[in-house]
């Protein structure tokens, strides 16, 4: 999670392909006239998850589609609703490399990398933490 405000330049270069669109200069007058708060998510499927808890990108038309979706409730027209999504895993990682320079991205380990990533770190350290709480026997685990 970061709090920053974006130079119209660099809302030019985040939206680049949205570039000659009749609401472009819009887009980025509105995306740096404060600040923002960028997050990086992680989740499985996480951006069709993101996607379907934004609705439309039309904030007006998700109010009647999708009236719970956070553009329906945060948004206030067809441009300015509110939250953005990336459009993709390909987008996401370019614009999580954007707004967080400084981190450091790794592909997600899909299939037998994935239960290979489990086994070799995250299993290994469970096991260790919960055999040392089991064996302290903290009244107050938490």
């Amino acid at each position: 999670k970061r709090k920053l405000q974006l130079s119209p330049e660099q809302c030019s270069n985040f939206y680049a392909e949205q570039f000659g669109k009749v609401f472009f200069p819009n887009l980025t007058a509105y995306m740096s006239s404060g600040p923002i708060v960028a997050m990086v998510l992680a989740r499985n499927c996480a951006v069709s998850y993101w996607k379907e808890l934004l609705g439309p990108s039309n904030s007006l038309r998700a109010r009647i589609t999708h009236p719970h979706s956070l553009r329906a409730l945060y948004g206030t027209d067809e441009l300015r609703n509110g939250l953005h999504g990336s459009l993709s895993i390909s987008s996401a990682e370019k614009e999580i490399r954007f707004l967080f320079p400084e981190a450091i991205l790794e592909p997600v380990p899909t299939g037998q990398r994935a239960r290979d990533y489990l086994n070799l770190y995250v299993k290994p350290t469970l096991l260790a933490g919960l055999t040392a709480l089991c064996k302290e026997k903290p009244a107050d685990p938490m």
